[in-house]
């Protein structure tokens, strides 16, 4: 009986030592196997609020930056280009932008910056930059006057290369476009003077 009772303690004590190893090594397998179904650094990125700094810009100079993969237009407008939203609202499709209003699909937010000049602040415009019509990307077009593909009257804006649609300056879509609505607001605050934080909004 005391020969095999140090036996049976090592035995116990390999069992024990055993079993704890294996736990151990299960554990270390099943934290990587459960961190696959926790969302990646990337993927909670794309969806999170994006800071842009304002310091800097120009008046007339447009910057852009990335929110959910979409590239978002900034522009800080000229007094000139803010008078001339006011001369043109019998051209466009939806000068006061009250199609599209509702749901996770609105093109004109229900915040402040649902007026005239489609902007929180009025000199500081923010657009997705994506056409309404097909997804492409509109290029500037700035410069008043007449131009290859533009109207002899042309205020400045946007021009879809890929079918014609034209935007003002407020992104409003002009009227005969393919494109059906206007460019759209994405969420947006100001969190200071020369800071916006893109993805949310102060409620109304």
């Amino acid at each position: 009986m005391s020969n095999g009772q140090p036996a049976d303690t090592s035995r116990r004590n390999w069992v024990i030592a055993t079993c704890a190893a294996g736990g151990v090594a299960g554990v270390a397998t099943a934290v990587p196997f459960f961190e696959t179904f926790l969302p990646s650094e990337a993927a909670k990125a794309a969806g999170a609020p994006v800071e842009f700094d304002l310091t800097g810009m120009a008046k007339g100079e447009q910057k852009i930056a990335e929110w959910r993969g979409q590239p978002v237009w900034i522009m800080r407008r000229t007094d000139e280009q803010l008078a001339a939203l006011d001369k043109h609202d019998d051209e466009l499709a939806d000068p006061d932008s009250l199609r599209n209003t509702d749901g996770p699909d609105a093109i004109n937010p229900p915040f402040a910056a649902k007026n005239h000049w489609r902007s929180v602040k009025k000199e500081y415009l923010v657009l997705v930059g994506i056409c309404t019509h097909l997804g492409c990307s509109p290029g500037n077009k700035f410069t008043p006057g007449p131009q290859p593909s533009l109207p002899d009257d042309w205020a400045g804006g946007w021009l879809c290369p890929c079918h014609g649609s034209t935007f003002d300056l407020a992104g409003r879509v002009y009227k005969n476009k393919p494109a059906p609505d206007n460019l759209r607001i994405p969420p947006y605050k100001f969190l200071s003077e020369t800071r916006i934080l893109i993805g949310e909004t102060d409620k109304a």
